[in-house]
């Protein structure tokens, strides 16, 4: 079941993806899961860098700019996109604005309240594969 877009190695995409809500968090996993895509998920943007820094098959980043620890969903993109050039970064947040002092340039916001599929097209766009 749900294996439908494994691709030729059977290796799914995985994306990480960074919220300390876990209702939030499930939900999101279960929309990229649905199209086809595998869900790493990482509460704190501390553990996030380190998954990023130990794992290669990451594709692409989404994160809350609320986090728990020391370090926001800003902070998190900034080093995520230093660390990995041309790696997609959907931020999201209902409460804070996007700030375009503290966004990678090849990141996109997405304002809550917005449905799972509102990000996997924000996702799907800045990964090249709208559609």
């Amino acid at each position: 079941m749900g294996n439908e877009s494994v691709n030729a190695t059977g290796e799914r995409p995985v994306i990480l993806v960074v919220e300390d809500e876990a209702l939030t968090i499930m939900d999101l996993s279960d929309v990229l899961d649905a199209a086809g895509y595998e869900a790493l998920q990482s509460a704190s943007a501390e553990r996030a860098l380190t998954l990023l820094t130990n794992r290669n098959d990451v594709v692409a980043l989404i994160t809350d700019v609320e986090l728990s620890g020391k370090t926001d969903g800003f902070d998190l993109a900034r080093a995520a996109a230093q660390m990995r050039p041309g790696l997609p970064i959907v931020v999201v947040s209902g409460r804070a604005k996007p700030d375009p002092e503290r966004m990678p340039a090849e990141a996109r916001f997405v304002a809550r309240p917005c449905r799972g599929d509102d990000i996997l097209d924000v996702l799907k766009t800045l990964m090249g594969r709208a559609g």
